[in-house]
């Protein structure tokens, strides 16, 4: 974002006036005639230097090909009531034409990468989800969230062709890293004296997710539907996905998210736990309690009936000094939720805690009453082995693990969920007695769930 102070002067003084945006489209091709504006446009908005505009939006494409398909579905709206460009959240960017008058060429191009950035990176959503979370409310959070919102894209989006805006805000001018999510940068600053000039900042609704008057709508003229955002994202993250060399780290990272969103992983563990143990073949068995209705064709027979039988759960946890106290915490929790997830009956789950032996098969009688004793190396095999002994034998084996650890070699007899606590290398090795080793995945044949990822 740049910022002019006469330029804001005047922006601030529109803001009385009942002047409203009016609707300007127009080709990107230099000299080309911009199509006829709707006969109620305001005079004072036929000013926009459309050719100008147009032409820093095809220089920004030009040195940033893989943002084309999201700079070109931005259509442009005429407003004198925006300090510079804003966007709302159905993809129209609002132009004031005294901006574009006085920034030039290679500076607008930069906005145009910003602002498109704010959408496809949904900003709008991601702020109303915070604000709920957390509780922010009034004019004073939001404007936090514009400016968190532009540290996590102006970090990384100049350079190379792009030339950055005059008074654009970013991490280091407020002493923040670089490389983070608007959600963390909301955590670390507060509004203050080093940010005052960042007041006259405004994105628009595209940016914080709270519509302004000057808006256009959910019902207003060329707004993209939910279903073409989506698929303007999706070419977006094909084209950074498909030539990652040309994209920055932030753009890297936004695209793999865009391909395989962040899962609710208590729900998927919750879920895999129980397609485990309602499997066939899971908790089932024979009983003369109640005789089959065949027993009717066999005269002088009595025949079992097949029942279904509470399943058993058997759940490993690794107890390595790779994990820390916080996961086996959080290991605890996952016990007491897998016992909800089998009906609440806890005598029908039993806890290993195993490192490199396993040991005791403990009843689930509370779940903070678990001795979760170890502290050495790793090796489930061990722990594998002590579950399925456990009689009567279990229905499912959950495994809570980091994942640095041997598996067996042979598919147990019955089904099998892996919680895996979140692991990053460090260097080039990881944290175990062998500098060299690297873990193997776990095994096909068991169903893998990251936890806490």
């Amino acid at each position: 974002m740049t910022r002019d102070a006469q330029g804001v002067q005047g922006a601030q003084g529109a803001l009385g006036t009942t002047g409203t945006a009016g609707v300007a489209s127009g080709s990107d091709k230099p000299g080309a005639r911009p199509v006829p504006e709707a006969p109620d446009t305001p005079d004072a908005a036929r000013a926009l230097d459309t050719e100008k505009l147009f032409a820093a939006r095809l220089h920004a494409a030009r040195v940033r090909p893989y943002l084309a398909t999201a700079l070109f579905a931005l259509h442009p709206v005429v407003s004198r009531r925006v300090p510079t460009m804003a966007v709302d959240r159905y993809w129209r960017c609002y132009v004031s034409p005294a901006f574009v008058d006085r920034t030039p060429v290679e500076e607008l191009a930069g906005v145009w990468v910003h602002e498109v950035s704010h959408l496809l990176r949904d900003h709008h959503g991601r702020s109303d989800r915070v604000a709920r979370e957390r509780g922010l409310t009034g004019p004073g959070e939001r404007l936090r969230m514009n400016i968190a919102a532009d540290f996590e894209i102006n970090d990384d989006a100049f350079g190379d062709g792009l030339v950055r805006p005059e008074g654009a805000v970013d991490p280091a001018s407020s002493g923040l890293p670089e490389g983070q999510l608007m959600e963390d940068y909301l955590r670390q600053f507060r509004l203050g004296p080093r940010l005052g000039d960042a007041a006259w900042l405004d994105c628009g609704s595209g940016a914080d997710g709270v519509e302004r008057e000057w808006e256009l709508g959910p019902d207003g003229a060329h707004g993209l539907s939910e279903q073409e955002r989506d698929a303007v994202r999706f070419r977006v993250a094909q084209g950074i996905a498909g030539r990652p060399g040309n994209a920055p780290a932030g753009w890297r990272r936004w695209a793999e998210e865009a391909f395989h969103p962040p899962q609710p992983w208590r729900q998927l563990l919750g879920a895999a736990v129980r397609s485990a143990v309602s499997g066939c073949g899971a908790g089932e068995d024979y009983t003369y309690g109640r005789p089959s209705r065949r027993s009717a064709g066999v005269p002088g027979a009595v025949l079992p009936s097949l029942r279904r039988r509470p399943p058993r759960v058997c759940v490993v946890i690794d107890t390595s000094r790779s994990v820390s106290d916080a996961e086996l915490g959080s290991a605890l929790l996952e016990v007491a939720a897998i016992s909800r997830a089998v009906g609440g009956r806890r005598d029908l789950v039993t806890v290993v805690p195993c490192d490199a032996a396993a040991r005791i098969a403990h009843p689930l009688c509370r779940a903070e009453g678990i001795p979760l004793v170890g502290g050495g190396g790793t090796d489930l095999r061990t722990g594998f082995a002590r579950a399925l002994a456990v009689r009567p034998g279990p229905d499912a084996v959950v495994v809570l693990t980091d994942g640095q650890t041997p598996w067996p070699g042979t598919r147990p007899p019955c089904r099998t969920v892996v919680g895996l606590f979140p692991r990053r290398r460090s260097g080039s090795s990881w944290d175990e007695d062998d500098p060299g080793y690297e873990p193997d995945a776990p095994p096909a044949w068991a169903t893998v769930v990251g936890i806490g990822a």
